[in-house]
C-alpha cells in the first residue's frame, strides 16, 4: 500500500480535476478528492475533508493538499478533530504541481515525508534542503559521482507519462540526481525541458544508489520508455 493523497478546494470540479490528472500518473495510489461544500456550493467542508482522510489512509499515511487559505484551515480544524494524527501531513504545496508530484513518488513507494517533500518542492526542488526537511538523496555519501550523456530515442521524448515513470523511480532512491541541470526526482522539473527525440540527457548522480540510478536512466532511455 503507498501513500494516500486527500485534495481540498473549494471547488469540487477543481478537486475532482486534480485527482484525475494525478491519477494518470499513479493509477494504484488512494487519491481523494474534498472539493465544495455539503450542499455543493463553493466553500469548503470540514465534513468531507474529515471523510476524505479516513479514505486516503490506507496503511502508510496521508499528505493533503489545499488551494486557497481557508481550505487550509479546514483541513487543520480536521486535523485537529482527528486528534492531529501522527500519519497525516499538511502540505504546504502549489495545488496541481505538487498532487502531481506527490502521486509519482507515491506510487513510487516512498515513505510519508518524502511524498509530502515532493509535493512541497515540485516547483523548487532546492527548497527541501533549505528548510532542513527530509530529503531523499543521499548527496555524496557512500560513492563518488556518476554520469553518463544518453540520447532520447522514442518518438515523444521526455513527456509526461515517461518523465513520471522516471521521477518515480528515482524518487525512491538514496540519490542525488540532475538531468540536464534539473532534480531528476522532480516530474515538473523533468518535464519543464522540454527534451524532445534526439536530445541529449547529461545525466549527473551522487550518493549511495548513483550507480543504480543511473543504470536505471540508461536503460529507460535505451529502451524508448517501452515506446518503441
Amino acid at each position: 500500500m503507498s501513500v494516500g493523497l486527500v485534495v481540498v478546494s473549494h471547488s469540487a470540479q477543481l478537486a475532482a480535476g486534480v485527482v484525475e490528472l494525478a491519477a494518470q500518473m499513479a493509477p494504484d495510489v488512494s487519491l481523494i478528492p474534498a472539493g465544495g461544500m455539503d450542499d455543493g456550493g463553493l466553500g469548503t467542508s470540514l465534513e468531507k475533508v474529515m471523510t476524505a482522510l479516513g479514505l486516503a489512509d490506507t496503511g502508510n499515511g496521508a499528505v493533503v493538499l489545499t488551494d486557497l487559505g481557508s481550505a487550509v484551515m479546514t483541513a487543520e480544524s480536521a486535523l485537529e478533530f482527528l486528534g492531529d494524527p501522527e500519519n497525516v501531513r499538511l502540505a504546504d504545496a502549489p495545488l496541481v504541481e505538487g498532487a502531481v508530484a506527490a502521486a509519482v513518488a507515491a506510487q513510487a513507494g516512498a515513505c510519508l515525508d518524502v511524498v509530502c517533500k515532493a509535493a512541497e518542492t515540485a516547483l523548487n526542488p532546492g527548497r527541501g534542503a533549505a528548510d532542513g526537511a527530509p530529503v531523499a538523496g543521499g548527496g555524496a555519501e557512500g560513492g563518488g559521482k556518476v554520469a553518463a550523456v544518453l540520447t532520447l530515442i522514442n518518438p515523444m521524448g521526455l513527456h509526461a507519462r515517461p518523465a513520471a515513470s522516471l521521477a518515480g523511480k528515482l524518487g525512491a532512491m538514496d540519490v542525488d540526481i540532475e538531468v540536464n541541470g534539473v532534480d531528476g526526482q522532480s516530474v515538473m522539473m523533468l518535464m519543464t525541458l522540454g527534451a524532445a527525440q534526439g536530445t541529449e540527457l547529461a545525466v549527473s548522480a551522487t550518493g549511495p544508489d548513483a550507480q543504480q540510478a543511473v543504470d536505471l536512466v540508461r536503460a529507460e532511455v535505451e529502451a524508448g520508455f517501452g515506446e518503441l
